[in-house]
């Protein structure tokens, strides 16, 4: 092009087709960005079953498959029978066996004694949290019983509740007579869950401290300055606010008397006296490790599991009708 002229003015071919390419730029956009937005919504709505799925992994590999094979292994047989189908003998025997139903009866108590161990962490949890006289001991020393071996608190109750222990030389100084806390088979049992409720109450007010940093604080000042008791504030106020944490250490604790008592038994009474402080779990390991009964140890192991569900649904179940009840 010689040097001072201009270029020519784009044709209207020029412009029609610069004009062509925006219009398809615009109309293309909006399509592109749909396309762009489906993806991000797929992968938003796959996120969660692919963070999900390693525990989930971890608990089918590692709890359910075993459970399987423990369910289908109640099914066969020991001894000389062992390893042929027997439908449901062995758990014919279960209940045919005076121990294994003396097993079930404990459970039962257990049941019965659950709201003690739900009561106490709550109520030293509620003393800490209302700073009521002596909260600072509560607090330094509430952990200990958690952190011993239940070997070590088996062996020291032994001690304290001997015929000739500290125990009965309290009760015979204030005039009661003594009391044959472990080789009476109607305070053995009770003596037993006394000593694990004790051992293990640390968790659950852990627990509790945990619920009550999530309470209302104000409705606790205001139901004070309406001149309500502690009972009151307790049952109207604090048991509301902690009801998923009420829900959650009731389950937890039952779970844990059914199946962490084990060690205290052995220690403390080893079953007796005359099967009076057998539970399932110690069933099981009589049956598996000194009779070498594995089915039938499967078998009531199947027992216990179904147990423990159908305890635990009913006592949600409850707690939540309470809860929509108050």
């Amino acid at each position: 092009m010689p040097v001072g002229r201009r270029p020519p003015p784009a044709g209207p071919a020029a412009v029609g087709t610069a004009g062509g390419t925006a219009h398809a730029a615009v109309r293309t956009a909006p399509g592109r960005r749909r396309r762009t937005n489906g993806r991000f919504a797929r992968a938003d709505r796959l996120a969660p079953y692919v963070l999900v799925a390693p525990a989930v992994l971890i608990i089918a590999g590692l709890r359910l498959y075993p459970l399987a094979l423990g369910v289908n292994f109640s099914f066969t047989g020991d001894g000389d029978r062992n390893g042929q189908n027997v439908g449901l003998d062995n758990y014919a025997a279960l209940f045919d066996d005076p121990l294994f139903t003396a097993s079930l009866r404990n459970v039962g108590l257990l049941v019965l004694l659950l709201p003690v161990a739900v009561a106490v962490p709550g109520l030293l949890a509620t003393f800490i949290y209302l700073k009521v006289p002596g909260h600072r001991v509560y607090r330094s020393v509430y952990f200990f019983p958690a952190v011993l071996s239940p070997v070590i608190i088996g062996a020291v109750f032994n001690l304290l509740l001997a015929f000739d222990g500290p125990a009965n030389s309290l009760l015979g100084a204030v005039g009661l007579g003594p009391i044959d806390w472990l080789g009476d088979p109607g305070t053995a049992m009770y003596a037993v869950v006394g000593v694990h409720i004790w051992a293990t109450f640390g968790m659950g007010l852990v627990v509790f401290l945990a619920g009550f940093a999530t309470l209302d604080a104000s409705l606790i000042d205001a139901a004070r300055v309406d001149g309500a008791s502690l009972p009151k504030v307790v049952r109207h106020v604090v048991v509301p606010g902690l009801s998923r944490t009420v829900q959650f250490v009731v389950v937890t604790t039952m779970i844990g008397m059914l199946t962490s008592m084990f060690g205290l038994l052995y220690v403390m009474t080893g079953g007796g006296p005359e099967g009076s402080t057998y539970l399932p779990e110690y069933y099981i390991w009589f049956q598996q490790g000194q009779m070498s009964r594995p089915a039938l140890a499967s078998a009531a192991s199947t027992v216990l599991f179904g147990v423990m569900l159908v305890v635990g649904m009913l006592q949600l179940a409850i707690l939540r009708r309470s809860g929509r009840e108050d």
